[in-house]
């Protein structure tokens, strides 16, 4: 398994947008990119999970997990370059996929700045661009 890409002092901004691009590893089940304060403290949990055909998201309160929410619009492929971005908004992120589609999860914890950043997993990071 590839090692894990970690950023604990990220200055992300309500408004402001952040772009992953990468290379999903050959053989992967899936990966996960997080978002929020700190490793227990997640805003923004992504999971594309490719044995399950589905895309979890999910907060992280304190080490407690939240409700999972289930997308099965799953356009990640192991073995592809991929982009996605993630548009932190007061009341939800907001996340455009490879194809463009979209999909929403709301703000739980409510914060308005983000310090943490992991991507970890099936998943090899490129670059990473965070504007406001």
């Amino acid at each position: 398994t590839m090692g894990e890409f970690e950023v604990k002092n990220m200055d992300m901004k309500l408004g402001s947008t952040l772009k992953i691009t990468g290379r999903i590893d050959d053989g992967a089940d899936g990966f996960v990119t997080n978002l929020g304060q700190k490793t227990d403290t997640l805003n923004l949990h992504f999971n594309p999970r490719f044995s399950e055909s589905t895309i979890v998201c999910n907060s992280r309160d304190g080490g407690n997990w939240g409700q999972e929410q289930r997308e099965g619009h799953l356009c990640f492929s192991p073995g592809s370059e991929v982009k996605f971005t993630v548009t932190f908004e007061s009341d939800k992120f907001n996340l455009k996929l490879p194809d463009g589609h979209q999909l929403t999860f709301p703000n739980r914890l409510g914060h308005s700045h983000l310090s943490y950043l992991s991507v970890s997993g099936g998943f090899t990071l490129s670059s990473f661009k965070l504007k406001e």
